[in-house]
């Protein structure tokens, strides 16, 4: 086989777990081509010749992955994400496993799907997602806990979220597929995959290839009101799907919101910088990602 690996080395804790990867995956006649950046050199640049790879691994946090599965989108190629950050959403959200020589065997093994990726829109900026974008509350968590990641690890978003108790609130014009809806929240959510950190799932579905997006509105006057949805969100297993009163959630494949006043913006963990509005929509099936047997399971037809 030949590989391409797209290595971010300022993603999670630079323990260099894709070098293990690479050495439980080799064999006689492989070639493995990894082309690094720091942040530096543009994630696009590497990608000019992968459709002469038989796959591509994109090692580092879930933003790398989006940026990756977003500029490779409708390719065919198969994508690995190899979980170097320090959520790692979509490495949860797939069921795949972590260990490098898992996941050089889960490679092996060929087994893929298709899955929708989300495309965000904001001040003339397309970006691509896996898990979810959004404006508000959560661009404020990823922005405050981005010093603190390296450092802490997941623990770093619960931090940033403990020390915004009085997050902005806003209210939203949202358009969805025709339709206009207001409403007023701390944020609003773009979700495509549904589980976040510590396994809490936003919405009672993680339902990635059905060609649609969930639009969750933040609800509340501070953030302690988040508190039950995300105690539902834990207790929510086998589908018993207990209410979440807190969370305004819709359904939609095209979206534009607006917010007043104007909320920050992220994509998949990754602060923009840039405010409300913005518009967004699915991109149905364009992203092939390698998945186990439990992943199989969870998402196969």
């Amino acid at each position: 086989m030949r590989l391409l690996i797209i290595n971010n080395l300022s993603s999670g804790y630079g323990e260099g777990a894709i070098y293990d990867f690479v050495r439980n995956f080799v064999s006689d006649g492989d070639e493995i081509c990894i082309r690094s950046s720091d942040g530096t050199t543009d994630l696009g640049s590497f990608l000019h010749d992968a459709t002469e790879f038989d796959a591509v691994v994109a090692s580092g946090g879930d933003g790398t992955v989006a940026t990756v599965s977003y500029l490779l989108a409708g390719s065919g190629i198969p994508i690995l994400p190899f979980p170097a950050g320090t959520a790692n959403l979509l490495t949860l959200n797939l069921a795949s496993p972590s260990e490098p020589h898992a996941l050089a065997k889960m490679v092996r093994e060929g087994q893929t799907l298709d899955f929708d990726l989300g495309e965000i829109e904001v001040e003339g900026h397309k970006f691509g997602f896996g898990i979810m974008a959004g404006a508000g509350y959560d661009a404020i968590i990823m922005r405050e806990a981005s010093a603190a990641k390296r450092l802490w690890g997941p623990l770093a978003y619960f931090g940033a979220a403990v020390a915004n108790p009085m997050p902005q609130k806003s209210h939203f014009t949202i358009e969805l597929d025709g339709q206009t809806i207001e409403s007023d929240g701390l944020g609003i959510l773009m979700v495509n995959f549904s589980k976040i950190q510590f396994d809490i799932s936003v919405t009672h579905k993680n339902s990635p290839r059905d060609g649609f997006l969930n639009v969750v509105v933040l609800k509340g006057e501070n953030a302690f009101q988040l508190i039950p949805a995300a105690l539902a969100g834990i207790l929510d297993r086998g589908g018993d799907h207990p209410d979440r009163a807190s969370l305004e959630i819709y359904e939609g494949k095209e979206v534009r919101v607006t917010a007043d006043p104007p909320m920050e913006v992220q994509y998949d963990g990754e602060p923009t910088l840039l405010n409300t509005p913005f518009s967004a929509r699915i991109l149905p099936g364009v992203a092939r990602f390698f998945v186990s047997e439990e992943g199989m399971e969870a998402f196969g037809d």
